[in-house]
C-alpha cells in the first residue's frame, strides 16, 4: 500500500520490479490496496483513503502482510483515521521505513510488533537485484519464528547513489558500493539489554506530541534506534532534537542508542558530525556511560536490516555487535 508519497503511480516500472523481486525471492503473491497505484498529488489531497487502505489490509484475513511501497513526509496525516482496535484485532506483519515511522509508532500504541526495514521501492526494487544483507534481514525478521539472533557484519559494503527511478535502463545497472567499515562503540561499556523502540529522527519530530507518541514508562528500559533520512538534518539540529528527549525524561530512562549510518548527501564528515551531536547531547544529561552503537544498517543506505519494534534486543559493547533476542512473528 502507499499510506505517504504515491511514488507508484509516480514512477510504475520501478514499483513492478520491486513487486517482481519481493514475489521471486520470497515466494509471496502481492495484492494492492485500492490506492495504491493512484496519482501521487490525488494520494497527497486524499489522507483518509490512505488510512482506509491500512485499515482494509488489517482487516482483511487474506492478507498476511502489509508492505509499504516508499516513504514521504506526511503519513503523520493518517492518524486521526486509524482506528487503533482494527490493528489490535488482526495482528500481521507490517514494513516500510522513514515516514512509515508515524505508523510503526500507532502500531506500536495498538499494541502490535512492526518492522523497521525496507521498502517495495526502496531495497525491495534494488537496482540490479535485492542485496542479500537485505534480503537475509527480512527473511530472519518476517519468515522465521525464530529470534533474529546476532545482527550479521556487512561484507556487502553501502550505497547511497543517486540513479534515475524514471530510467528504465538504469534499473539493471548495480549502483556503487562503498567499503562497509565496522560499527563503532561511540561510549559505554559491556553489555546493555532493552527493547527497540524508534525509527526516522525527522518523522519521530513529527509525532512528538500526538496520542501515539510513546509515553515516559513505554521508552523506560528501551534501546533507542535512530537515524536520518536523504535530507539529512544539520547536526545541530540533531543535537536541539535530542536535548527535547532529554526535556521529556527520555534520555535518561533508556538502555542504550544505536544510531544508523547516515545518508551523508555528499558530505563525508556528516556520520562523524551526526555522533558528535549524539555524544554532546548525552554529556549534556550527564548520561556519559550509556552504550551507543553507531552504523548499523537500518538507515537511508543500502543494504538494510530489518528491525522489530518491541522485542528485546542486546548491544555488547565489547565487540560492537547487536543480538536480536526475541522473534517479532509468532
Amino acid at each position: 500500500m502507499s499510506p505517504s508519497w504515491g511514488g507508484p503511480g509516480t514512477f510504475p516500472q520501478r514499483y513492478e520490479t520491486g513487486k517482481r523481486q519481493l514475489e521471486a525471492v520470497f515466494g509471496v503473491s502481492v495484492v494492492e490496496m485500492a490506492h495504491t497505484l493512484a496519482d501521487a498529488d490525488w494520494i497527497s489531497a486524499n489522507p483518509r483513503a490512505r488510512a482506509d487502505d491500512l485499515m482494509a489490509a488489517f482487516a482483511d484475513p487474506s492478507i498476511a502482510g502489509i508492505f509499504c511501497t516508499i516513504g514521504g513526509d506526511d503519513s503523520i496525516r493518517l492518524l486521526p483515521y486509524l482506528d487503533l482496535a482494527v490493528i489490535r484485532d488482526n495482528p500481521k506483519v507490517f514494513l516500510g521505513f522513514s515516514d512509515t515511522t508515524s505508523l510503526h509508532l500507532a502500531c506500536f500504541a495498538a499494541g502490535l510488533t512492526s518492522f523497521y526495514g525496507p521498502s517495495i521501492m526502496a531495497g525491495f526494487a534494488e537496482n540490479g537485484g535485492m542485496h542479500d544483507y537485505t534480503a537475509d534481514g527480512v527473511r530472519r525478521a518476517l519468515f522465521s519464528t525464530d529470534p533474529p539472533g546476532l545482527v550479521p557484519v556487512n561484507s556487502e559494503g553501502w550505497t547511497a547513489e543517486r540513479l534515475d527511478w524514471g530510467n528504465p535502463v538504469l534499473q539493471g545497472q548495480r549502483r556503487v558500493l562503498q567499503p562497509a567499515d565496522p560499527v563503532r562503540v561511540l561510549q559505554g561499556k559491556g553489555i546493555a539489554q532493552g527493547h527497540l523502540l524508534g525509527g526516522c529522527a525527522e518523522v519521530l519530530e513529527m509525532v512528538k506530541g500526538t496520542a501515539w507518541w510513546p509515553s515516559l514508562d513505554a521508552w523506560r528500559g528501551a534501546i533507542l534506534f535512530i537515524e536520518t533520512s536523504e535530507e539529512p538534518p544539520a547536526p545541530g539540529l540533531f543535537h536541539r532534537w535530542l536535548r527535547n528527549y532529554a526535556a521529556q525524561g527520555i534520555l535518561g530512562v533508556l538502555n542504550g542508542i544505536v544510531l544508523a549510518r547516515p545518508d551523508p548527501e555528499g558530505d563525508a564528515t556528516y556520520r562523524e558530525k551526526l555522533e558528535a551531536a549524539l555524544i554532546a547531547a548525552l554529556a549534556e544529561a550527564g548520561l556519559t556511560d550509556l552504550p551507543v552503537l553507531s552504523g548499523l544498517d537500518f538507515g537511508h543506505t543500502q543494504p538494510m536490516l530489518t528491525l522489530p519494534y518491541g522485542v528485546q534486543a542486546r548491544i555488547d559493547c565489547g565487540t560492537g555487535r547487536m543480538s536480536i533476542l526475541e522473534a517479532g512473528v509468532v
